[in-house]
């Protein structure tokens, strides 16, 4: 039987939502506003495949986590399309990036096959768990001091991709039963995803002002990102950052670098053949959202509807 829950949950965005909800750590903002696009089109895509690939699958607890797996991914796309809903408004050509990030993956439902397509979501899921515990780890600097219903998105979305860590590669293995396709198709499955998340990050660049953006695509394009953590720990002044075009805060600023080699480490680990996402060490945040929402407490406002969690006030 799964353990996944299915948690219906109606975040609200409106017109004062802000295109920049980190102000303290705005590179970090831009990037998660990239993955909220993203999570659009993605969770359409994990939730068409999946549901392709349930009549194939024989045993019954992995075609129960597939059904369980589409039902939570579906409600990742509903409430990430209202908060980029709500940014479309205020930005209206927007709209472009977001129908280009859903055409992307349109095209391959449309000419790659369904064990690619599975291989596609296994591959790039499990490295979801390594990413977002580095992210939730620090939630006190990366989430608590930013808009408040933004941040609160990210939080549930983040813990329940912990929590369905290993469900695409059930899903995968119960279909195409070839552990080592996802490897060795894994190169053109992250060619693919950061081509996209570069496309989005050149439309924030060209339909959103700098002035609410308040960070840039060379800031936080992949390149970038190695290029400003690299910058940003080792042992530099000041001065040559600034000559080096680095300001600060880089965008994995409170990670520590064993934390930033760890996660490395672990995101080349997710895609070897045998790798089982549920021994990935998960962030302790995850239990205390867990807890709150068991409790009853207003997730969607996490921080003013509940108890302290333990990061600053």
């Amino acid at each position: 039987m799964t353990h996944l829950q299915i948690r219906k949950i109606d975040f609200r965005f409106d017109d004062t939502t802000p295109f920049q909800w980190l102000p303290s750590h705005p590179k970090f903002g831009l990037m998660a506003n990239a993955i909220s696009i993203m999570a659009i089109a993605f969770e359409k895509f994990i939730v068409t495949n999946t549901r392709a690939a349930i009549p194939l699958i024989d045993d019954p607890a992995a075609a129960e986590e597939a059904e369980a797996f589409l039902r939570q991914e579906a409600q990742h796309a509903k409430n990430h399309r209202k908060h980029v809903a709500s940014l479309v408004r205020q930005y209206p050509e927007l709209q472009k990036t977001v129908d280009a990030a859903v055409a992307s993956f349109d095209r391959l439902v449309e000419t790659t096959s369904l064990a690619y397509r599975l291989a596609y979501t296994a591959d790039l899921e499990s490295t979801f768990t390594p990413i977002f515990k580095v992210m939730l780890d620090h939630e006190d600097v990366l989430f608590r001091p930013g808009d408040e219903r933004v941040a609160s998105l990210f939080l549930w979305h983040f813990v329940e991709e912990v929590e369905h860590r290993s469900s695409a590669l059930i899903v995968c293995d119960a279909v195409v039963r070839n552990r080592y396709y996802r490897t060795r198709v894994a190169r053109s499955v992250f060619r693919h995803v950061m081509q996209l998340y570069r496309d989005i990050l050149a439309g924030f660049e060209e339909h959103v002002p700098e002035a609410d953006r308040r960070a840039e695509y060379r800031n936080v394009s992949p390149d970038g990102v190695r290029r400003e953590e690299l910058l940003a720990r080792l042992p530099l002044r000041t001065s040559w950052r600034t000559r080096l075009g680095m300001f600060p805060p880089a965008t994995f600023a409170p990670a520590s670098n064993r934390e930033m080699l760890i996660l490395v480490y672990r995101l080349l680990l997710s895609q070897v053949p045998h790798h089982r996402p549920a021994r990935e060490p998960l962030p302790r945040f995850a239990d205390i959202w867990f807890e709150r929402y068991a409790a009853g407490d207003d997730v969607t406002r996490f921080y003013s509807a509940t108890r302290p969690t333990g990061g600053a006030p």
